[in-house]
């Protein structure tokens, strides 16, 4: 659950990276040996592909001087002769030969009356001297011929308008599987698909079958997002290719059987990974990937039905793609940009099958194990045998708490999409599969190239340039820049507010303008407990980092104990350049001034409120420091699958709760001494929500299996990531849902629901719904718990998302313990008998609103409700957690808070707020801590680009 001491502030911003692909002992010339480039001629060629008995290869390159495209080419391994196929006019593509003759499939626009005008626009343009990037423009006018292997064309297989293109034989030559967009061009598009049509006409590009002679068309996905490249299995039964997500930015390998059925995902690497090819025995798939960078596409393989992580098999930077083996599986061919103009062309190299298999016979499988991925032996009631299963699984170390983006999450989301697949629920309509892709900031690192530091005498012969990793790094809130200075001690960088009950200055006697700041991390030993605690936040690098750019330094050095061993996932800018450095750094850059690092040390043990102990570097010293920091991205999966009511416009009822959680306790934990960095496992937050949802979707899947016309309202059970990290998954799940929201009758979220103590169990966001009192009331007679109701929907869980969107809920919660967000989280703690008796009170509450209707009352902010957060004033802002932005963005405003009454709107971003700027959300919480309530403050946003002062006022908590 989305609670810690800052809840409704900060999100937690750093995460693992993505899964990874397995780490394999063998290197690119173990799977390739004899590499070589195979074609010369022309600009560029690609796409090649073998003939049935291996003596040919089909090939596109760009080899005429009146036409800049590609043309159809066949080379002959016997002779080394080549053979142009298609027309020479217009654009084509993706060749295939038909098993059994010489027959060649391939794509082309030579019909466009508008070729010739095409070729020569293109010939200008590059005549011009500029220079774009490579792409492909789906020409509508595209048709798949076939032609026989002199070049003489036979028949012309597709006529309809539209892209028909990436075509494929089975292995008998009976069946033609392709690409196309003919449906974009129907007239059936609403305004804002025929807005994309425009400019992402891929977007529209599904999976076709078709017999040889072109007849009896039919198409097989109907997934928003781009469907391509398909090929046939060896055996002729299973088709596979690849699916791009709406974005485009991602892509994964999927298989089906030829009828459009048994759809399989087999790829599920958080990348652009497409081209798969079948190897002849079957066994497994190779493909590319751009795992390692987004220009940086590598060779990988794979187990043919996905069972095990990707081994990588390319390790030359830049482009290889489109990899195709011969007919007897001994030799690879494939597309690469490793020339020496590095345009891309042809290569060949010898397979080796042997090492390859062993390659994945020693990578990791994607499961945990076989008896853990099979479906859970389930009663038909909710059991505590039931629940006992679920979350031992899902709170197991060999989850590794479940981090957002991690290797564990994805083993709990593959084990949860298995059980779900077994027990009969469906992906949500148009979607393939029930994971639901989003991106996130996973976090920051130094391009060591460009960060650098040092310090020079522009007076003396003398200076020190320091290693980054060794002596400093950058912090990862940084500014990139690089800035010059002198350098100005200030003691601990402390600077209370005025008013505060404990008033410290360090820079009361130093100017620090456009100088370098130099700091010791944290709080003094001296002070008590009770002080340390007051003082905490004032303590904190973000806020050291704010004061010292409000006093006008252009730059911070910290100087810790240890450097950094994970940078965390930052969002905004900080609006200073940030460093820390070691003691013994700290030591040698207090020689160049000719000062003992021992005696400031000693001086500010000694620590003086009223003469902190500061000192002002010479002014022939000077500090120069670039900085350059790179953001990492992950993509991690929400999980979504549905039952379907009874009529196709019912409503719908999503039943939700997170099932990520801490990790090894990156961000976000109350780990106390000797509890760091152990496996967080979240038993109770939110193995026990998420084994509610799998419990309650079992159940109805019992009902559903039973009666198809169960329900009046679609049951949607949904499992989010990213929650830790700020309702991240809901958020995005919301703002790019997949059913329209006004149909979503209610939310109903389990978050935290296995610690029931005394029979007490609270429901949160009861006032978003007039009846909901009423139903509860009537339902509670029998369950018999002593009911804690609150009216206030806006919560640090994924409730929140749908209540913003205008949807009624409500959360079950069993309260908040000594355990939360610790590794002492664990399952022998649960509460089985409660969580069962939550579950049969939800059953009861679920009927109730399948056969009635909610109205979604708008709740106001009351006093009470305001006194429950955890500052002295409060403004009813709800932030953006995942927006990158500038200053601080938000996602809405709370009804009748001083945020609603001063005009904030949802998407407003802040950027300064009682004459402060305000470069992030760290900015935003502690301004926000130091105001007073009752007393009017500017505060400045940004809304569509335009810069607005309004005034609002605080109130007291």
């Amino acid at each position: 659950m989305y609670y810690n001491f800052l809840f409704l502030l900060i999100g937690s911003f750093c995460l693992n990276a993505a899964q990874s692909f397995a780490q394999s002992n063998f290197q690119e010339n173990d799977f390739l040996n004899n590499t070589r480039q195979l074609i010369f001629e022309g600009k560029r060629s690609g796409e090649g592909y073998f003939s049935a008995d291996g003596r040919y290869l089909v090939f596109q390159s760009e080899r005429l001087d009146d036409n800049p495209f590609y043309q159809i080419y066949s080379l002959d391994f016997d002779s080394g002769d080549v053979q142009q196929i298609s027309p020479g006019s217009g654009k084509t593509t993706c060749a295939f030969y038909q098993g059994g003759t010489n027959h060649i499939l391939f794509s082309s626009s030579h019909r466009d009356p508008q070729a010739k005008a095409k070729q020569k626009a293109e010939i200008d343009f590059r005549n011009s001297g500029k220079e774009r990037r490579y792409s492909w423009d789906y020409e509508p006018e595209m048709d798949i011929f076939l032609s026989d292997n002199q070049g003489n064309i036979l028949q012309q297989l597709t006529q309809s308008y539209g892209y028909d293109a990436e075509a494929s034989f089975s292995p008998d030559g009976k069946k033609i599987v392709f690409c196309s967009n003919r449906n974009a061009f129907n007239g059936k598009l609403n305004a804002e698909d025929s807005k994309r049509l425009e400019y992402d006409p891929a977007y529209f590009g599904d999976i076709y079958i078709m017999n040889a002679d072109g007849s009896n068309v039919q198409q097989l996905t109907t997934t928003a997002g781009y469907d391509g490249g398909p090929f046939f299995s060896p055996d002729g039964k299973r088709i596979i290719w690849r699916h791009f997500n709406e974005s485009g930015m991602l892509a994964d390998i999927y298989t089906m059987k030829t009828d459009g059925s048994d759809v399989k995902r087999i790829t599920d690497f958080n990348a652009m990974s497409w081209a798969p090819f079948y190897h002849p025995s079957g066994d497994y798939i190779i493909f590319a990937s751009n795992k390692l960078g987004f220009e940086n596409f590598e060779l990988y393989i794979t187990a043919a039905d996905g069972s095990t992580q990707p081994v990588r098999v390319t390790f030359t930077d830049g482009f290889d793609g489109l990899p195709v083996f011969s007919p007897d599986g001994k030799t690879l061919v494939w597309t690469s940009n490793r020339t020496a103009d590095a345009k891309a062309q042809l290569f060949i190299a010898n397979w080796s099958d042997a090492n390859a298999r062993q390659a994945l016979a020693n990578a990791a499988p994607l499961h945990l194990s076989a008896q853990q991925t099979t479906a859970m032996h389930l009663s038909d009631d909710a059991t505590r045998e039931d629940f006992v299963q679920w979350i031992e699984y899902l709170a197991n170390d060999a989850l590794e708490g479940r981090m957002t983006g991690s290797v564990g999450i994805h083993t709990a989301a593959d084990f949860i999409s298995q059980q779900w697949q077994q027990q009969g629920l469906q992906p949500l309509p148009n979607q393939l599969t029930y994971a639901l892709p989003f991106q996130f900031v996973s976090g920051v690192e130094p391009i060591a190239e460009n960060t650098t530091f040092g310090i020079r005498s522009q007076t003396m012969r003398l200076g020190e340039t320091y290693q980054i990793k060794r002596d400093y790094l950058p912090l990862s809130f940084s500014d990139n820049g690089q800035i010059e200075g002198n350098i100005v001690f200030v003691a601990y960088g402390l600077k209370t507010p005025e008013g505060n009950g404990i008033p410290l200055n360090d820079y009361a006697n130093v100017d620090v303008t456009d100088k370098i700041v130099l700091v010791f991390d944290g709080l003094p030993a001296g002070f008590d407990e009770e002080t340390r605690l007051e003082l905490e936040r004032y303590g904190a690098t973000h806020y050291k980092a704010m004061i010292a750019r409000e006093m006008g330094a252009k730059g911070i050095i910290f100087i810790q104990e240890k450097l950094s061993e994970n940078l965390k996932a930052e969002r905004g800018s900080s609006g200073i350049v940030a460093l820390e450095i070691l003691p013994e750094t700290a030591k040698r850059i207090f020689a160049l001034a000719e000062q003992d690092f021992a005696v400031v040390e000693k001086k500010c043990a000694a620590y003086n409120p009223h003469a902190a102990a500061t000192y002002n570097f010479p002014e022939h010293l000077r500090a120069n420091i670039q900085v350059e920091m790179k953001k990492q991205y992950g993509t991690d999966n929400n999980l979504v699958a549905m039952l379907p009511a009874k009529t196709a416009d019912a409503p719908y009822i999503v039943i939700g709760a997170h099932y990520d959680h801490l990790g090894y306790g990156e961000e976000g934990s109350r780990a106390i001494a000797g509890e760091e960095h152990q496996i967080h496992n979240g038993a109770d937050d939110n193995a026990s929500g998420t084994a509610m949802i799998l419990e309650l979707a079992a159940y109805y899947a019992n009902l559903y299996k039973k009666d198809a016309t169960a329900f009046d309202k679609n049951m949607v059970f949904a499992l989010w990531s990213g929650e830790e990290l700020g309702l991240i998954g809901s958020e995005n799940f919301v703002k790019n849902s997949p059913i329209p929201l006004e149909k979503v009758a209610a939310y109903f979220n389990y978050d935290m629901v296995g610690r029931l103590k005394d029979n007490q169990l609270i429901l949160q966001g009861v006032g978003s719904a007039k009846e909901w009192k009423s139903f509860i009331e009537k339902k509670n007679v029998r369950a018999g718990f002593q009911l804690t109701l609150s009216n206030d929907p806006y919560l640090p869980t994924d409730a929140t998302s749908f209540y913003k969107a205008g949807v009624p809920t409500i959360s079950f919660f069993t309260g908040l313990h000594d355990d939360y967000h610790r590794p002492t989280d664990d399952a022998n703690l649960i509460n089985y008998d409660g969580v069962v008796r939550i579950a049969a009170f939800s059953e009861t509450l679920l009927k109730e609103v399948q056969q009635n209707t909610l109205t979604y009352e708008k709740v106001t902010m009351s006093k009470q409700q305001a006194s429950a957060r955890g500052f002295s004033v409060y403004l009813g802002t709800i932030p953006d957690y995942g927006a990158d932005v500038e200053g601080v963005k938000l996602s809405g405003v709370r009804a009748g808070s001083p945020a609603d009454k001063a005009g904030l709107q949802d998407g407003d971003v802040i950027i300064s707020l009682n004459d402060k700027e305000i470069k992030n959300i760290y900015d935003y919480t502690y301004i926000l801590g130091d105001l007073k309530p009752n007393e009017a403050v500017s505060i400045q946003i940004m809304r569509n680009k335009e810069r607005m002062m309004l005034q609002v006022t605080p109130i007291a908590k």
